[in-house]
């Protein structure tokens, strides 16, 4: 069986209706109540209300304004099936990055094809929530973010950017999204060659997939038009930058126990700040930590109340104890692998379920959060994790394993609003 890519039936805003910046929005999953009150004012057609109404059933509501904005011609189709070639413009440490993709639809296949693999676990309450908005609307608001290999970059050195793009917009994190409209037979068709004999890895939208999976089967054979899920497709070998999550312990710890608990596996080095050269000093020991952890199993820690932040190197042979937790061979080498079973399970003694659901311990993203949290008093110690390598990622995969959760974050992540996929 092949990969199988399809131009979307689309559904898009009116531009002569609506200003394109008033109503996207990040994936529903990373809106707090707060940013949702906030761009439900910036529009009332902002795709929040259908993503993540804030009605007392929030299903019915958002089944509503989609029909309404589409009577409305608030949300118009476009005048032929479409592929949506997007680049994202932005800056990490004041550095241009540039990450292209492009988003189409691809059908839905089960796991067991081993054409699409998960890397993470996912959990049955985000997929019951969407299950339920998916069988309301009948549509997908959010992409899948999919990975593929091809080192020749043969659609990059292809697509025509030259024209005027369908949409210019810089969203609220100052990502700038440039999308053009791909409608000629030939670039399609290259594009469907391309990803033919791929293997897709699900980078983002676990739950989104296998809810387009669950909607699928819902429908059995008159699933029709939801045998296809749309996705967001970016090649892997196109300096695709993945950037990791880190773990932050709210749970109370005396410093020094943690230390005593981390130094029977790790050499530990330490980089003494005062509050007049802290920021360079982090800024050498996330340096040495990224050089370490391509060699050796390497994180960070940073306690409260501890004005020194912790490089970490395993030292330790620590095969026996993940093989107490039954770890496959392939994800021993993992340096969340080794933080969750040694540290955080046998030395801490957080259970399977308190890790899952976040009970003493949570995953943050963003890398400043991880020490704000510390600095602020609202934890104990962070993690800090080095950035997730793709390769590991493919080779876990490929072998039929998935990482520990909240194992990778892909930034930016992709706008809901650019485009809507109707499932019927």
């Amino acid at each position: 069986m092949t990969i199988e890519i399809q131009p979307l039936n689309a559904i898009v805003y009116n531009q002569e209706k609506v200003d394109i910046k008033d109503v996207i929005a990040p994936p529903y999953d990373v809106i707090s109540d707060k940013y949702r009150d906030e761009l439900y004012q910036r529009s009332p057609y902002n795709i929040t209300r259908l993503i993540l109404s804030n009605a007392e059933n929030p299903y019915i509501d958002a089944k509503k304004s989609f029909e309404s904005w589409l009577s409305d011609k608030i949300l118009i189709n476009t005048d032929m099936p479409v592929i949506f070639y997007l680049v994202q413009k932005y800056k990490i440490n004041d550095k241009e990055i540039t990450r292209k993709g492009f988003i189409a639809r691809n059908k839905i296949e089960d796991f067991s094809t081993k054409n699409i693999l998960p890397h993470e676990f996912t959990m049955s309450g985000p997929k019951e929530d969407r299950l339920n908005l998916t069988k309301a609307c009948r549509a997908n608001f959010s992409q899948i973010f999919m990975v593929y290999s091809d080192p020749e970059k043969q659609i990059e050195n292809t697509i025509d950017l030259s024209g005027e793009p369908f949409i210019d917009v810089t969203d609220d994190q100052g990502v700038r999204n440039i999308v053009y409209k791909i409608e000629d037979e030939k670039t399609i068709k290259l594009i469907q060659k391309v990803l033919s004999d791929k293997t897709l890895l699900i980078a983002d939208g676990h739950h989104r997939y296998e809810t387009a999976l669950n909607y699928r089967n819902y429908l059995g054979v008159n699933a029709n038009e939801a045998n296809y899920v749309m996705s967001y497709f970016t090649n892997m070998d196109d300096d695709l930058l993945i950037y990791p999550t880190h773990r932050i312990i709210t749970k109370w710890i005396e410093p020094y126990v943690l230390l005593e608990k981390v130094k029977k596996y790790f050499d530990l080095k330490d980089y003494t700040f005062n509050g007049f050269n802290k920021q360079e000093i982090k800024k050498e020991f996330l340096a040495e930590l990224e050089k370490l952890s391509k060699d050796k199993i390497s994180m960070g820690l940073y306690m409260k109340n501890v004005n020194k932040f912790y490089l970490l190197t395993l030292r330790e042979n620590v095969e026996s104890i993940l093989n107490e937790y039954q770890v496959p061979d392939v994800l021993k080498t993992l340096d969340l692998t080794v933080l969750h079973k040694v540290i955080l399970t046998k030395e801490l003694g957080f259970t399977e379920e308190e890790q899952m659901t976040q009970d003493g311990i949570k995953y943050i993203k963003v890398e400043n959060e991880a020490f704000d949290m510390i600095d602020l008093g609202k934890a104990e110690a962070s993690f800090i994790m080095a950035y997730p390598k793709i390769t590991n990622i493919k080779r876990i995969s490929q072998a039929g394993y998935r990482m520990p959760q909240k194992s990778t974050y892909f930034y930016p992540k992709l706008l809901s609003g650019i485009v809507i996929n109707p499932l019927q």
